[in-house]
């Protein structure tokens, strides 16, 4: 039975985040809908290693000091990497602490790596990691970039375009579908905003979200109520932007909903608005969620997988970065043509489960595994 490592900082459950998501979907696609036998590696956000098993998956947690620019500072890593055996290991980049390990232990098998984005908030710290990424990425035997966008626009992978495979991608969408017990919550979630139009965004807050832009084009779209679902680190400095900015009425901040309400207030909505203006921002996963319910999306025109999964006039509309100004007319002209929008819904939906489920993220990746090994 081949066997496939995923080697990552994090894993989901428990840490949030869509890279986390993504390697659980392959891993436990790969145990169930392929009959491989899967392994996480990842740290154990502190100084005690672990096992555990879930859904299928082994999934190793190697204690760490700390963490410095977001890197796990991990000095068994490398030896717990040595002690794992796979046909195939899968890296999850950018992640220094499982490239650097691999160049000090060189395991055997056949090395693939899902490239997420570049290094983009420690750029400056490419200088000295530079060096060790290129050396990684030169023994690898596919690079798989999440769209073909991403390989022109970032300065590393261009000069191994050579290796690269776009594998965009994909999560569950069952849970999506408009029921009828989800079209009566939206319905009571519409009657809670008074019926207004509806626009929301689903994520944690952070720097690079862009909702500071999306506050202010609030200015530019009287009586359209806006849902920020999520929590982090930009809540307080953006409600009080709000209330600033005199639109803090029109602007709901819940914190995080369980799946039910989340999926209830997409149904809800109107528009879906994603307007992270930075490369941080590498593929935007609830972009789907909300082309799945049916949404059409606003996004930014990033150089990453962002415009590549919402299409310009296909399933949505795509505005400059950090814009208010265009932020604003384009959801303007979404709620003000309902024949467009709804036109743009049914487009995002059906290309949501034509392209982004992770069954089909599974495929293409058990493709890449079946390519590097060669025949059997």
């Amino acid at each position: 039975m081949p066997h496939v490592v995923h080697v990552y900082k994090d894993y989901w459950p428990p840490i949030v985040g869509g890279i986390e998501r993504c390697i659980h979907w392959m891993a436990t696609g790969a145990v169930r809908e392929h009959g491989w036998e899967a392994t996480v590696l990842v740290n154990a956000r502190g100084r005690e290693s672990r096992e555990r098993e879930s859904d299928g998956v082994r999934i190793v947690e190697v204690g760490e000091w700390g963490r410095a620019l977001s890197a796990p500072i991990s000095p068994r890593f490398p030896l717990a990497m040595r002690n794992l055996k796979a046909d195939v290991w899968h890296f999850h980049l950018p992640n220094p602490t499982g490239d650097v390990s691999y160049l000090l232990t060189r395991p055997k098998g056949r090395v693939v790596a899902t490239y997420h984005s570049d290094v983009v908030r420690q750029k400056w710290a490419m200088a000295a990691y530079g060096p060790f990424l290129n050396a990684f990425l030169r023994r690898c035997d596919c690079i798989m970039p999440t769209s073909p966008r991403l390989i022109d626009a970032s300065a590393v992978l261009t000069r191994f375009r050579a290796k690269c495979t776009p594998v965009p991608l994909g999560m569950p969408l069952e849970k999506f579908a408009r029921t009828a017990a989800a079209a009566q919550r939206a319905r009571e979630v519409r009657r809670q905003y008074k019926g207004f139009p509806l626009i929301v965004f689903v994520g944690v807050l952070r720097y690079y979200k862009g909702l500071q832009f999306l506050i202010s084009a609030m200015r530019g779209l009287p009586r359209v109520q806006a849902v920020l679902i999520g929590d982090g680190p930009e809540r307080e400095p953006l409600k009080g932007l709000a209330e600033e900015l005199g639109v803090g009425d029109r602007i709901a901040f819940p914190g995080f909903l369980d799946d039910e309400e989340m999926i209830a207030h997409l149904h809800a909505a109107d528009v879906y608005v994603l307007p992270s203006h930075l490369p941080a921002e590498a593929y935007g996963l609830s972009q789907i969620e909300a082309m799945a319910a049916g949404l059409p999306v606003v996004s930014c025109d990033l150089p990453t997988g962002v415009p590549f999964v919402n299409l310009h006039k296909e399933t949505g509309l795509i505005v400059p970065p950090a814009d208010d100004e265009a932020l604003a007319q384009a959801i303007a002209e979404l709620l003000s043509n309902q024949s467009q929008r709804l036109h743009m819904a049914e487009t995002a939906l059906r290309r949501a489960h034509a392209e982004f489920t992770d069954t089909r993220m599974n495929e293409r990746v058990m493709d890449v595994y079946r390519q590097v090994l060669g025949p059997s």
